[in-house]
């Protein structure tokens, strides 16, 4: 039981970790090398970026983090973990407002920019650009944000579950 449980949270910890890295990623380099590209470029790069980004090792990270977490709170409060299960949980809410964040601002504002079409035919792309720009960043940083803390939150409870010993 152990030994599932540190995997479970070592899991937890990586893949949430990765989820940090990208999104804060995004926040520091992606969206500010952006911002001083045209109307034209950035739509068709976000639209590249909002397409590619959808594969197997996006979805391992983005839904492992999710699963490995529920994963590593359910053994923790079956087993030795227990002293280490406020800091699963708290990393586990803030994965959550990752993930509510990310379904009900960033994705609907992917699907509006896909929607837009091709930015060689689009008639007013810095329109586009207006809408989905600003709000996007805004909330990224506040998903950055959210998953870092829940990443730090899932190293404490690696410390404290190595403390328990056994």
């Amino acid at each position: 039981m152990r030994l599932a449980q540190h995997v479970s949270l070592i899991a937890a910890a990586i893949s949430t970790g990765l989820m940090a890295g990208l999104f804060t990623a995004f926040a520091y380099a992606v969206m500010p090398a952006l911002k001083g590209a045209d109307d034209r470029t950035f739509v068709d790069a976000m639209q590249r970026i909002n397409v590619t980004i959808v594969n197997g090792w996006f979805l391992l990270s983005f839904l492992g983090a999710l699963g490995f977490l529920t994963l590593s709170a359910f053994l923790a409060w079956q087993g030795e973990g227990r002293p280490a299960l406020p800091w699963i949980v708290c990393g586990l809410v803030l994965y959550l407002v990752t993930l509510f964040v990310t379904g009900v601002v960033n994705v609907p504002l992917n699907n509006q920019l896909a929607a837009a079409g091709d930015p060689g035919t689009i008639t007013d792309l810095a329109a586009v650009r207006a809408h989905f720009e600003s709000t996007w960043v805004t909330w990224n940083v506040v998903r950055a944000l959210a998953n870092t803390a829940a990443f730090g939150c899932l190293t404490w409870a690696l410390v404290v579950f190595g403390r328990t010993g056994g």
